[in-house]
């Protein structure tokens, strides 16, 4: 999941500091039957009664370790598996873009837990049940709405419409070899374009002065006008929920968000999140208590106002403000996996070659 949901990595330092304490290289001596070390993506946030409930409960110290975004997060378990010394007992943040690798090393062990039965098949794209679903929301346009009142322009309405001149340099994206929500919106490039159409379609956004940045934040903070007010490009990737934090964390309360997201058909990428219990976990029971928390009500309904993601479990309440300014596309660009897990690095080489040189 890397969902990079909008304010999350505030809300992560306040609870890290409160109620967690970072573990490296493993656990406390002396207190492995006490102790459950969590890696999650840098934008993981939760409220603080919720891992305190679960601590009282499980009598248990949850230590969460920041591993970076959702591919810094991976590589690093890959690493450290490899040296037989992972560093935690459950991993959180793994999405769809990058399941296929996580599974091709290994690096998770099955479990079914009971929750699975009440989620809808088209999250569980583990056969086998080793990365078990989360969360959804998915990567779409944002604009500044102020910015496409004023001029006026029309909104675009599909991923060809960006390479228009009335668009020329008002584009900010994230670099997909660096950024998970970068790397969503050029698969729903190679989705709408195909594999021997997407290269003519990003060079067709080159010569209409794309900007490129390297992470979700650079993108949403400094070139975006719709955030600060201060960027210079009016359209950002970014999540069809980011329009919801706008409204809900406005320092001024807003009738409505003053950005929004652009879901026509064919635009947005839906980003699944996964969690996982690491391999040789010697704390399996616990594992799989963690792992039920993250599927459970509590820690479902917890979700949308800390990370800005949606549950995967019917039945979990949405916040009323988040749902009234969320949006969920009503056709995502999709791709078959195995044709990412083929691809993904070829593609990725060749955008760089591209773009950027």
């Amino acid at each position: 999941m890397k969902i990079k949901a909008i304010l999350a990595g505030i809300l992560l330092a306040v609870f890290l500091n409160a109620c967690t304490a970072q573990i490296p290289g493993g656990q406390t001596p002396g207190a492995e039957a006490s102790q459950l070390t969590v890696m999650t993506h840098d934008s993981f946030a939760v409220s603080a009664d919720v891992i305190a409930r679960f601590e009282a409960e499980n009598k248990v110290k949850v230590n969460f370790v920041k591993g970076g975004d959702a591919g810094a997060a991976l590589n690093r378990l890959i690493l450290t598996s490899l040296s037989g010394t992972p560093e935690a007992d459950v991993f959180f943040g793994l999405d769809n873009t990058f399941l296929s690798r996580a599974l091709e090393n290994d690096l998770f062990e099955a479990y079914d837990a009971p929750a699975l039965a009440e989620i809808p098949a088209s999250f569980q794209l583990d056969p086998l049940k080793r990365a078990l679903p989360v969360d959804y929301g998915d990567v779409c346009l944002n604009y500044d709405k102020a910015w496409f009142a004023e001029k006026p322009l029309p909104l675009p309405q599909s991923l060809a419409d960006l390479t228009k001149p009335i668009y020329k340099g008002l584009l900010v994206v994230e670099n997909p070899a660096t950024s998970s929500p970068g790397l969503s919106f050029f698969l729903a490039s190679v989705a709408a374009f195909g594999e021997d159409g997407w290269q003519c379609w990003w060079q067709a956004l080159k010569d209409n002065d794309v900007v490129i940045v390297s992470d979700w934040e650079t993108a949403y903070y400094t070139n975006f006008s719709g955030s600060s007010g201060r960027g210079s490009q009016p359209m950002v990737v970014s999540y069809a929920s980011s329009p919801a934090a706008e409204l809900i964390y406005a320092e001024t309360p807003l009738e409505e968000s003053p950005t929004g997201a652009i879901t026509a058909d064919g635009t947005c990428w839906r980003q699944i999140e996964f969690a996982g219990i690491l391999k040789g976990t010697p704390r399996r029971a616990l594992a799989e208590k963690f792992i039920d928390l993250l599927l459970s009500k509590p820690f479902q309904e917890d979700m949308p106002l800390q990370m800005f993601v949606f549950p995967v479990l019917p039945g979990a309440a949405l916040p009323q403000d988040f749902a009234r300014a969320s949006a969920i596309p009503a056709v995502p660009a999709s791709l078959d996996p195995r044709l990412i897990a083929g691809q993904r690095d070829t593609w990725l080489r060749a955008w760089t070659d591209l773009m950027l040189k």
